[in-house]
């Protein structure tokens, strides 16, 4: 794949740098801080309103419209400054479901809210008992005239504390196979009969929460597709999110700052970087990064020619989660090291992250990374079955 930028591609790669020094100032850094993930509204809107909001969706509904090389530009400037991606429940997610399946008047009231980051979206599959085998879920929606009420539970909503509105996969017919009668339906959390209780993290963050539906009726036009096949819905819907776990530009961002962090010298001027099996371990990861990267950006050629992310999109997430992983570990083993003798003109914030509390704020949270999405052994088993053709 020839990735050498044109003069046009330059000249957009400088209009990215300017924006994102510009507006990704002081204070929108410590808005940030201060608010965590809900503060990522304000910074959606400034991208909305520069119209860089929406990478991936087509003109017509707002979108940008770039190429796979601008999409490359944009997320690697994008990570070189720490600046985090969208939130992906309701622009990278649902959009893209209401996009390809949704009606006319789905299409009409979601999209533009959802490009203007006016509702948050949540992300309503696992349930208590039934986590990466969503065909077992028991979440039921029954008919009741222009309504379904819907009974039960999902487990692992990221930022359900904060939505307005929840994707959901429910259950509306028991005969015929597990993958059959199942539909996916949009649900307003502000619905009577909605209860989100928190679960706090390994990584001591409240991220996570259970919601439970107890008679919650949801009009029957909030069905995406056609009823009791949300299960086509549903893998169009995981592709996207397993595509975006990836996360090769920030990946790449990481293992520059522990290439860093790791040159810093101490006791005389020994440096970690210098210890062989150091250098070997960041070398492999810095090989099999480049080999993703690659994958990653012929995965993007093809949805900018009007393909969609097909079965690749979970060879992205294995490889790009245990890479994750993988540079989380060298950063713990990086923070022991100098725990104690780190020197005081070494800034952390020269270096992008802090020794101590944030290595192992990160490491904690990535422990989860090879398990949401689609927990690792699924994927291998898309593979065998989707790319390799064994049963």
């Amino acid at each position: 794949m020839d990735i050498a930028l044109s003069a046009e591609d330059l000249a957009f790669r400088d209009e990215v740098r300017n924006f994102l020094d510009t507006e990704f100032d002081a204070e929108m850094q410590a808005h940030l801080k201060s608010l965590g993930s809900k503060g990522m509204v304000k910074w959606q809107q400034k991208l909305y309103a520069k119209g860089w909001v929406a990478v991936s969706w087509p003109v017509e509904h707002g979108g940008t419209g770039w190429s796979a090389t601008q999409k490359y530009i944009w997320e690697s400037e994008r990570s070189l400054r720490g600046i985090p991606d969208v939130v992906p429940f309701g622009l990278v997610m649902v959009a893209n479901v209401i996009m390809a399946f949704g009606s006319d008047e789905q299409k009409e009231y979601f999209l533009p809210r959802i490009l203007k980051s006016e509702d948050w979206w949540c992300q309503g599959y696992s349930e208590p008992g039934s986590g990466s085998d969503l065909a077992s879920l028991k979440t039921k929606a029954e008919r009741d005239g222009d309504d379904y009420i819907i009974n039960g539970a999902k487990i692992w909503t990221t930022y359900a504390q904060h939505a307005d509105w929840i994707f959901c996969l429910v259950r509306t017919d028991n005969s015929g196979k597990k993958q059959e009668g199942i539909t996916f339906i949009l649900v307003d959390m502000k619905s009577e009969g909605i209860k989100v209780n928190p679960i706090i993290g390994i990584d001591n963050e409240h991220n996570l929460n259970e919601v439970e539906f107890n008679n919650v009726r949801v009009p029957a036009k909030n069905v995406v597709g056609e009823v009791g096949k949300g299960w086509t819905v549903a893998k169009a819907l995981l592709a996207h999110e397993r595509t975006g776990i990836a996360g090769v530009a920030d990946i790449k961002r990481n293992v520059r700052l522990l290439r860093e962090a790791a040159a810093a010298e101490v006791n005389g001027g020994e440096r970690l970087l210098d210890d062989p099996g150091f250098q070997q371990r960041l070398a492999d990861i810095e090989v099999e990064l480049m080999a993703l990267e690659y994958t990653e950006l012929r995965t993007l050629a093809a949805m900018a020619a009007g393909g969609f992310p097909g079965p690749e999109s979970s060879l992205l997430k294995i490889k790009g989660t245990e890479l994750q992983q993988a540079t989380q570990e060298l950063r713990m083993e990086i923070a022991a090291y100098y725990q104690g003798v780190l020197p005081t003109d070494m800034d952390p914030e020269t270096l992008g992250h802090d020794f101590g509390s944030d290595a192992r704020r990160a490491f904690m949270y990535g422990r989860a990374a090879t398990i949401y999405g689609g927990s690792n052994e699924v994927q291998k088993n898309i593979i065998s079955k989707y790319v390799l053709g064994l049963e």
